[in-house]
């Protein structure tokens, strides 16, 4: 698998630049029969809050939900944020408009280096809302048919950006415009990229993901059982 490193984005500031919810449509690609992945950019203020154990469909932003209960939703993955550059080196590459929102994102970023993010990492987003990152975002049927590029998982797992995942640590309001600030990264190496490249084939990288505690449960115990 081919990685892409990058530096951290160089901004004076990073900022949110779209608040993106989810408008059900239907599923053609899984037997789920419908999808939130069709997220658009809303105005004003929205409520973000913990949602509770997977299952229910629940995530973390007011008006939006999952709707394939098993892989997705619940505290995990209670907000998923992909980063403005990235959208950007995409849609040269597809020589196609990306919207925020697109990638099925909640938050839309820009100056930050989401996949350069560590695991356990939190984010201060506006005044009130706390978030920590969990996991990388891994790509299911519903995203390639929506994409609806040639071979795109495999172009997406090569690229290894997958944009992150995020707990809720303290509720409260986010809307575009709000800065964006990382106040604590934990003291190891396991960034959203890397955790990405181990679970989608390079076991070796495997026992380093071990280092980071705030990975999900699950997801640990499953490296664990690789690992033997």
């Amino acid at each position: 698998m081919a990685a892409v490193t990058r530096s951290a984005y160089r901004s004076t500031m990073a900022l949110l630049l779209s608040v993106n919810i989810g408008h059900p449509r239907p599923n053609p690609w899984k037997k789920t029969l419908t999808t939130g992945i069709d997220k658009r950019p809303v105005e004003g203020p929205v409520a973000v809050g913990a949602p509770g154990p997977r299952g229910t469909g629940a995530v973390g932003l007011a008006g939006d939900r999952v709707h394939d209960v098993e892989h997705h939703g619940g505290d995990d993955q209670a907000v998923y944020a992909y980063a403005r550059e990235d959208l950007d080196d995409w849609a040269r590459e597809l020589d196609r408009a990306l919207p925020g929102g697109v990638f099925g994102e909640n938050l839309t970023t820009t100056g930050l280096d989401v996949n350069g993010a560590l695991v356990g990492e939190r984010w201060r987003i506006g005044a009130d809302v706390l978030l920590e990152v969990s996991a990388p975002r891994i790509p299911c049927g519903t995203f390639r048919g929506w994409m609806d590029e040639t071979g795109w998982a495999k172009r997406f797992t090569d690229r290894a950006l997958p944009g992150a995942y995020l707990r809720v640590v303290e509720p409260g309001e986010i809307a575009a415009g709000d800065e964006i600030t990382v106040v604590e990264r934990p003291d190891h190496g396991v960034t959203i990229a890397l955790t990405f490249r181990a679970l989608m084939g390079e076991r070796d990288l495997l026992p380093e993901l071990l280092k980071a505690d705030a990975l999900p449960e699950g997801t640990k115990a499953g490296i664990r059982r690789k690992l033997g």
